[in-house]
């Protein structure tokens, strides 16, 4: 992958961001610092940086992708009263134990629950 500073600028902003960013959260903030880049200059740049594995993509169907700079195998938790996105406590052994299990080739696995957060938990628990 060339060198390019936008790029550069995307992925530190995921990096800095660290809680499983939109596009338009780090368009909003890449902008600041480089007020001529453009959001499909974002969406471009993530694209190549998850292409080139130096990012992850999170899905939430229904919901715009979200960008992680922690590259090894993990779960995410899906928050449906704040919309928020946290690292989720999955047993990769169990997970692997099920892939495996399956006919056919599995080329990818991502677990993705979906509940509340701790804090909205703990809001609702009140």
């Amino acid at each position: 992958m060339r060198y390019s500073k936008q790029r550069e600028l995307v992925l530190q902003k995921v990096e800095q961001l660290c809680d499983h960013p939109t596009a338009e959260e780090i368009f909003g903030l890449a902008v600041r610092e480089c007020p001529g880049l453009s959001l499909g200059t974002v969406y471009r740049n993530l694209n190549s940086l998850v292409d080139a594995g130096r990012v992850r993509r999170v899905s939430i169907p229904g919901k715009a992708d979200r960008f992680d700079h922690t590259l090894g195998w993990h779960s995410h938790l899906y928050c449906n009263c704040c919309g928020r996105v946290v690292d989720a406590d999955v047993d990769e052994k169990q997970v692997m134990k099920l892939v495996r299990n399956q006919k056919g080739v599995v080329q990818d696995c991502a677990v993705v629950l979906f509940g509340l957060c701790e804090a909205c938990a703990a809001k609702q628990a009140q």
